[in-house]
């Protein structure tokens, strides 16, 4: 049989991990590149074919019975990019030969969506091993039965082998964040199935925001009741707002263009908070829109880097620097602010990416120093503070720095990535040309 043409444009139009990528000379870059050799020395010594690294017991974890390789999978793309061609292909090696979906047992539907499809899609597409694309296709088929509630909006879980399904009640995040990965598969296979049952998802769940044109925190997937009317852009909503306009300009879907222009406007009006303090997005109800809380966290910090791409920069550049008070008050941003009183509300650091993506971002379309500067002050606290013997900790508190016996995948793929692209050259990554999904890993529009 041959090989569509769908399935040889990404080998065609984005190259091969062997193509060399371009050397680093910023000291800043070198300091992340080797952090991440430090972090992935200690996978490979203590975790290696398991989920993550435990960087200061020096044991491993897996999420489910079996190992669906996520450190491997989430850090193969940033290896690629960071020119560690041998360790990319270690990485390569243990996917291909030990990750297999045939397995008995529930997983979460939106986190190996973003992390393991994802992570799939983005090796396939920098790599152009066909593998990668049959382990992708896969893993969709096995997750498709999650779309199988009355209103089109996917269940929490889903069963792997069975299809069995599980968590009828669910948030807009879960919901609303599977369409860059399963409309990427559409485009690279010419199956119309997984941008369809995507994208049914996401219009319920905008059909079904408040008159004022917000959503709360939890829904119902089979009535479309909403169980929780708090609305934010914390976790639980925040990335379901990044995909509205990530898959705008993914796929040119003028519906998806539509529904973030409305979606924007009511965020705006009723969670952006202007305090002395700085520009923040805090909570409201969703009905009346009426202040609830002062809060924004680590996750939050992400809507600078969509305000931004959007073209937004002036609440961009503004969200970013109340962004970097949040980090340097402490030294290293807390979980949650209250940013009325500035006092952490929930204390820990678990080695989220957002802040610093969203200086990337600014920095990429601007050209402004200013957040490349923030950016390093940020990259070398990271680096100070949570630097293990193996690997990195997370911070059980900002205020002591008391350290954590836990290193998320996504410290490779999201964290190290974007500090790294932050301050190495620009030809490492056309940054116009790639959308990232929300576990950053690159997506390119390889497809006519």
């Amino acid at each position: 049989m041959r090989t569509p043409l769908a399935l040889l444009l990404p080998l065609l139009l984005f190259g091969s991990c062997r193509k060399a990528a371009p050397v680093a000379t910023d000291p800043t870059a070198l300091a992340v590149r080797e952090a991440f050799v430090h972090a992935w020395r200690g996978y490979e010594q203590y975790a290696w074919g398991h989920d993550q690294l435990l960087p200061l017991s020096r044991g491993a974890k897996d999420w489910y019975p079996a190992s669906l390789e996520m450190t491997p999978l989430d850090g193969f793309d940033t290896m690629v990019l960071m020119g560690l061609t041998d360790d990319a292909a270690k990485a390569k090696a243990l996917i291909l030969d030990s990750l297999r979906f045939d397995r008995d047992f529930p997983v979460q539907v939106f986190e190996v969506t973003i992390r393991e499809l994802g992570g799939l899609l983005s090796a396939y597409q920098l790599d152009g091993d066909e593998r990668f694309l049959r382990l992708a296709v896969d893993l969709a088929d096995r997750l498709l039965p999650a779309f199988g509630s009355p209103t089109g909006m996917p269940y929490r879980f889903v069963n792997l082998t069975t299809g069995a399904q599980s968590g009828a009640v669910s948030n807009p995040a879960e919901i609303g964040t599977l369409m860059v990965e399963f409309g990427t598969l559409t485009k690279l296979t010419a199956d119309p199935r997984y941008y369809d049952m995507a994208k049914r998802a996401v219009v319920a769940l905008f059909k079904a925001r408040s008159p004022i044109g917000l959503v709360g925190s939890t829904i119902d997937v089979e009535t479309g009741r909403w169980v929780d009317r708090d609305s934010h852009v914390s976790g639980g909503i925040d990335s379901y707002y990044e995909y509205l306009y990530k898959s705008w300009l993914l796929f040119a879907d003028p519906d998806f263009k539509l529904m973030w222009d409305s979606s924007i406007v009511a965020v705006n009006r009723y969670l952006l908070d202007q305090r002395p303090s700085g520009w923040w997005y805090g909570h409201a109800d969703m009905e009346t829109g009426r202040r609830t809380l002062t809060h924004f966290g680590a996750l939050d910090a992400f809507v600078a880097a969509v305000l931004a791409k959007s073209g937004d920069q002036a609440r961009a550049s503004r969200l970013m620097e109340s962004i970097y008070s949040m980090w340097t008050t402490f030294g290293i941003e807390p979980e949650e602010l209250d940013y009325a009183t500035m006092r952490p509300v929930s204390v820990g650091y678990v080695l989220r990416p957002e802040a610093i993506e969203s200086a990337y971002y600014l920095y990429r379309l601007t050209g402004e120093k200013r957040w490349q500067d923030m950016g390093r002050v940020m990259v070398d606290s990271l680096l100070h503070y949570t630097r293990a013997e193996t690997g990195f900790a997370a911070l059980t508190s900002v205020v002591t720095k008391e350290k954590r016996d836990q290193m998320e995948s996504f410290f490779l793929a999201e964290t190290l990535k974007y500090a790294y692209l932050l301050f190495a050259p620009p030809s490492t990554l056309d940054f116009d040309a790639v959308v990232f999904n929300t576990e950053a890993h690159p997506i390119r529009r390889t497809w006519r």
